[in-house]
């Protein structure tokens, strides 16, 4: 099922959550025009259609399988409390640490979805920030059907809350190496909240200043990496339209935030075919790192 995408730090987990591993759940849903439309509408995407068939842009299916645990249910950091599908990780800071997906065919307005999640790996490490616990998960997307359409691989990674005094500064702006293709990014709380809003996301890290600088000890709001990633694409998009993409993967190397813009940028591999894709802080540091293959 997950044959071409392999996390690179499958070990042995620990007896705590080994219960975990190999849980599954399955939802449904229908590819609704309105989400696409108003995506399109936030990206400021004139050109992208929901007409019934219209195929969906790569990593729009975020817009559908939506968490809905009850209000009752979720935890202080507005995420569904743990210990259901995913391991109850004590550790308070939750990201997204990098994805993999194969894009076998478009999901298209109007189709009936299924998709498949599953527990493929949670392991413990201790890295220069302290404990933390990666978890896998894979997803397989289907039609009513039963025909694949993508395949993806998500990693999240928890982590401890930053020291106390951490610093919450603005960063000096550094303009990005040179790449072939790049946009400049303002991400203004409107934007975050729009996309929490359309995923149905409510980590409160994207929209709630005060629990975002004060609990969890961020200079800012966080930029999703799901955004980011979104932004990859769409601007490999807008420089190669009507290219098919086989398969992408991203990583995060740090966190963006909305206190200063940041930088989307990329190349296509003249040698390769594949194109490379980067978000940067507005200091200069590489935030996502992505490649793209076509089909």
């Amino acid at each position: 099922m997950y044959g071409i995408l392999r996390p690179r730090w499958r070990r042995p987990v620990s007896d705590t959550y080994a219960p975990w591993l190999g849980r599954t759940e399955h939802s449904t849903d229908t590819v609704s025009a309105a989400p696409v439309r108003a995506l399109a509408a936030t990206l400021d995407r004139d050109d992208i259609t929901a007409r019934p068939g219209d195929p969906l842009p790569p990593l729009w299916h975020w817009l559908y399988f939506l968490p809905v645990a009850p209000q009752r249910e979720l935890g202080e950091d507005g995420h569904p409390r743990r210990g259901g599908f995913l391991p109850p990780v004590p550790l308070p800071r939750r990201m997204w640490a990098g994805s993999r997906f194969e894009f076998v065919a478009p999901l298209r307005v109007g189709d009936a979805i299924e998709r498949t999640s599953t527990i493929l790996n949670i392991e413990q490490k201790t890295g220069r920030s302290g404990e933390l616990v990666f978890v896998c998960v894979g997803h397989e997307v289907c039609r009513a059907d039963g025909e694949v359409l993508l395949r993806e691989e998500h990693d999240i990674v928890y982590r401890a809350p930053s020291p106390a005094g951490a610093p919450k500064v603005a960063p000096e702006p550094k303009a990005p190496p040179a790449h072939a293709w790049q946009r400049t990014i303002a991400p203004d709380a409107a934007l975050l909240f729009r996309y929490s809003a359309l995923t149905f996301n409510g980590h409160r890290i994207h929209y709630d200043r005060t629990y975002a600088t004060e609990v969890e000890g961020y200079p800012g709001l966080v930029v999703h990496g799901p955004l980011q990633a979104t932004l990859m694409l769409d601007l490999l998009g807008r420089e190669r339209p009507g290219a098919q993409l086989g398969a992408f993967s991203f990583q995060a190397r740090q966190p963006v935030f909305d206190i200063a813009p940041f930088h989307v940028c990329g190349d296509l591999d003249a040698g390769t075919g594949e194109a490379h894709l980067l978000t940067y802080t507005a200091d200069g540091r590489v935030a996502l790192e992505g490649s793209a293959s076509f089909a």
